[in-house]
């Protein structure tokens, strides 16, 4: 049960996501105020907020049916045959997560920290731009930090190795689930593994949702809806990467293993961010090409998808600005309307990274980090892409170093483990499906 102010709370945050999804929701902030803290009547509109229907067009553009997607998708390269070695694949996967992990933590000091925010504090320590893992005087410098732990939190100088998030909790869980249950698992083998290796309140926004309501026997269906405002937030498409290193050079299939990942807690575009970025690590661990990257990407979601327009802008307007910074005022001037832990607003800045980073892996977690919102998100996206495109053997020593190999992590069974170690788990997924997939073609 939550506190009258909690279940307003909540509710107001499905307002805004119901306006988002197309329906119009004139009169429920009025209703809402009328009702104060009847519990009843809150519940009531509750429900009378979720039986809206959406404007028919967008609805259209944005199924969550996995065959609905790809009867929405443009054309792409479903599997890339490349002639990649398996020490050379080794190497671009161990590059993905230690990418990931060095992007993470780059952007865990000033996570929810809005982009003016960290440009002040940047500038005024004198580290304008920024090109090395924050300083504790930096974070000082942009008053109170978002952390409990103050301004030494994942600064440099005060981390030895990859701190616990859920950015990286979530890429274990993902190799977990196909190491157990194989390439066919599904969306309810992912519900047993968070009831089983992931504490319930270290879970968030729409996790948590989908947790509480697994807890309390809804079916699979409902899971992600009831009383989840946050369905199209973030949280579905920091869980893509696992699921990429595993299908590395099946974007296909990598966007289908994120489909019924993301599906537990997701709708619309929040799916359709895990699918995105599956599809982008799977092809980035064997393409050389940033922008034939994305573009596989977006071959895996509904065209007409407001994630999908809004990759697109982003690749438009980083093709006409030389600077980086134009970019960035565009994304913020058109997709600023959304909650700073959104898909949409955030994918865009891990496009922006990438496209103007030019395969410079400082330069692109830095841009991205520097954009502000969900920056331990957008970091560890941004740094798994190009991480995966470089490999570890040319992933610069400076940003990898401090990291000691090591990553601590809440999934049970581990806690303590080597970054490359994971790498070297989905690296023996990846095999087993692709002779798995050879014998069926053989007959």
């Amino acid at each position: 049960m939550y506190r009258p102010d909690e279940f307003i709370a909540l509710l107001k945050e499905e307002i805004r996501q119901r306006r988002e999804e197309g329906c119009r929701v004139i009169g429920f902030d009025r209703r809402i105020r009328r009702a104060g803290k009847a519990v009843d009547k809150l519940n009531a509109a509750y429900d009378d907020l979720m039986a809206l229907k959406p404007e028919p067009r967008l609805a259209k553009c944005e199924p969550n049916d996995l065959a609905g997607i790809r009867r929405l998708r443009p054309p792409g390269p479903r599997r890339i045959k490349s002639p990649t070695s398996t020490a050379r694949l080794r190497d671009r996967l161990r590059g993905a997560f230690l990418g990931r992990c060095a992007g993470c933590l780059l952007g865990k000091p000033v996570e929810d920290w809005h982009r003016d925010r960290i440009f002040k504090a940047l500038k005024k320590d004198h580290r304008f731009p920024l090109d090395y893992y924050f300083e504790s005087s930096t974070i000082r410098a942009g008053g109170k930090p978002f952390h409990p732990a103050g301004v030494t939190y994942c600064t440099f100088g005060h981390f030895d190795h990859m701190e616990r998030d859920d950015d990286t909790d979530y890429t274990i869980l993902g190799v977990h689930s196909l190491k157990t249950y194989g390439p066919k698992f599904t969306t309810a083998n992912v519900a047993h593994e968070w009831q089983m290796r992931l504490p319930y309140f270290m879970t968030y926004t729409a996790e948590r949702m989908a947790y509480r309501n697994l807890v309390n026997g809804l079916p699979l269906d409902q899971v992600p809806i009831y009383r989840n405002p946050f369905r199209e937030w973030i949280g579905a498409q920091i869980r893509a990467d696992g699921f990429g290193y595993c299908a590395a050079g099946m974007p296909q299939l990598a966007a289908e293993f994120a489909h019924r990942d993301a599906v537990l807690s997701h709708t619309k575009n929040g799916i359709y961010g895990e699918m995105l970025f599956a599809a982008m690590i799977a092809a980035a661990a064997v393409c050389n090409d940033v922008e034939e990257v994305i573009q596989i990407g977006l071959s895996e979601i509904p065209t007409g998808s407001r994630l999908a327009v809004a990759v697109r802008d982003v690749i438009e307007w980083a093709g006409e600005n030389r600077d980086w910074q134009e970019t960035l005022d565009a994304i913020h001037e058109r997709y600023g309307h959304y909650h700073s832990v959104h898909t949409i607003n955030n994918a865009c800045l891990v496009i922006m990274g990438l496209l103007h980073g030019r395969m410079d892996f400082g330069k692109t977690i830095c841009m991205t980090v520097m954009g502000g919102w969900d920056t331990d998100c957008t970091g560890a996206t941004a740094g798994s892409v190009l991480g995966a495109m470089l490999g570890a053997d040319r992933l610069p020593a400076k940003w990898i170093k401090p990291l000691n190999n090591r990553l601590e992590s809440i999934v049970i069974g581990y806690n303590d483990v080597k970054i490359t170690d994971i790498a070297d788990a989905a690296l023996k997924v990846n095999r087993k499906i692709r002779v798995q997939k050879r014998m069926k073609a053989e007959g």
